[in-house]
């Protein structure tokens, strides 16, 4: 599968809402994991701003991927962040898009203060 790093050198990086654990079937309550580790995987929604646009965008993380308090708009880094393009067809109908991966999300608010 194709991936695109992500820079975020220029960007401004908050939680919109703290972390979650990824479902693989909502139905079932199966957790999502991680091919290679079998760690869980997270889902962390981030406030992603940059050139004075700001985008809210689920990112997907392994559970000792993250560190620090992640409290609703804690500034954090995303570190190895990649896009991933995606695409699927269910009942018929097609549909793509951009997930979004990170090696870890940081919390920067020790750093700050």
């Amino acid at each position: 599968m194709r991936q695109i790093p992500v820079d975020t050198s220029g960007a401004t990086v908050m939680v919109a809402q703290p972390p979650q654990l990824k479902m693989r079937d909502k139905k079932t309550g199966q957790i999502a994991v991680d091919g290679d580790s079998g760690d869980n995987l997270m889902t962390v929604d981030v406030l992603f701003v940059m050139n004075g646009n700001a985008e809210v965008i689920p990112v997907t993380v392994t559970e000792p991927g993250i560190s620090g308090e992640l409290a609703m708009g804690t500034p954090v880094a995303l570190t190895g962040l990649v896009a991933r393009p995606w695409e699927n067809e269910f009942n018929g109908q097609k549909r793509h898009g951009i997930s979004f991966r990170a090696v870890a999300v940081t919390s920067l608010a020790a750093k700050a203060s």
